[in-house]
């Protein structure tokens, strides 16, 4: 079900996009897709609070998981990628630092609540040189390795991830089907787009990070290793140009006056005529 605005048979402007599996998004749309803020809610629970291009997560957004986690930071293709910060909620820690295609990547801090590291990562796990840092200005130097999980069973199925972002198929494909029964309706032609691949980095299976300590001096600013900076990167999505705001509203009526025609109260009613865009519901 889908109330909201529409131009030229495709959904356009404000609307609110309702699932049959009882997902929903609420917010801007743009010939058929949705692109700019919007806030979209799982059946699982989880929703998404950002904004969108071309149907995909696109830029700032707020992910709140049904565990209780928030990732808050950049997005890119449906995945997180840039600045961001992750909130543990089982632990009350928080990673501050960059995301390279989904995954922790480059410089971070984890955020305890006593006491923080500042080092690198590297697939979602601590690496290389970094300290941690105390409430009683001391720090701890070191370094992270990664070693071979004795633990491991690679005969064992591989958990789902935790903080993974997963785009159930079956929105997307309803998404599309509704558009399509729009355009056959009104024969209304769009060439889809076809974005580039971009498939989150492949984590290393049964590694884990070492910490290995190396000495405890008091605190100094200097020393914390390079803070986490935005990537630069350039717009690799086609924007949609919002070409159907003039179409939205109607041109006022204009009353033609004749000679010797009267003028009286109200004369101006016809002039003065202001119309609103159009509304349109749809089920």
């Amino acid at each position: 079900m889908y109330v909201g605005r529409y131009c030229k048979g495709l959904r356009h402007g404000a609307g609110l996009y309702v699932f049959k599996n009882g997902a929903r998004y609420d917010g801007e749309w743009r010939q058929g897709v949705k692109y700019g803020q919007g806030t979209f809610w799982y059946p699982d629970g989880t929703r998404y609070e950002g904004e969108w291009k071309r149907d995909m997560k696109y830029g700032f957004g707020v992910y709140y998981y049904v565990n209780g986690d928030v990732y808050e930071g950049s997005w890119k293709k449906n995945f997180r990628h840039g600045m961001g910060s992750y909130l543990y909620a089982d632990t009350n820690t928080k990673f501050m630092g960059t995301w390279i295609k989904d995954r922790m990547q480059g410089p971070g801090q984890l955020i305890h609540p006593r006491h923080r590291f500042h080092g690198f990562w590297q697939l979602n796990l601590p690496y290389g040189r970094g300290c941690f840092t105390f409430e009683n200005a001391c720090m701890q130097h070191g370094h992270y390795v990664h070693v071979k999980d004795p633990d491991y069973d690679e005969t064992k199925e591989e958990p789902v991830e935790q903080g993974q972002v997963t785009e159930p198929a079956t929105l997307e494909a309803e998404a599309g089907e509704g558009n399509k029964k729009l355009a056959d309706t009104e024969d209304v032609k769009l060439e889809e787009a076809k974005p580039e691949p971009f498939e989150p980095l492949a984590l290393k299976k049964g590694v884990i990070a070492l910490w290995r300590a190396r000495c405890i001096t008091p605190y100094n600013a200097d020393l914390l290793p390079p803070e986490p900076v935005p990537l630069q990167e350039e717009v690799s999505v086609d924007s949609l140009l919002d070409r159907c705001s003039e179409d939205l509203i109607m041109a006022p009526e204009r009353y033609l006056k004749y000679e010797d025609e009267y003028e009286g109260e109200g004369g101006r009613y016809y002039e003065d005529a202001d119309y609103p865009g159009s509304f349109v519901e749809a089920i």
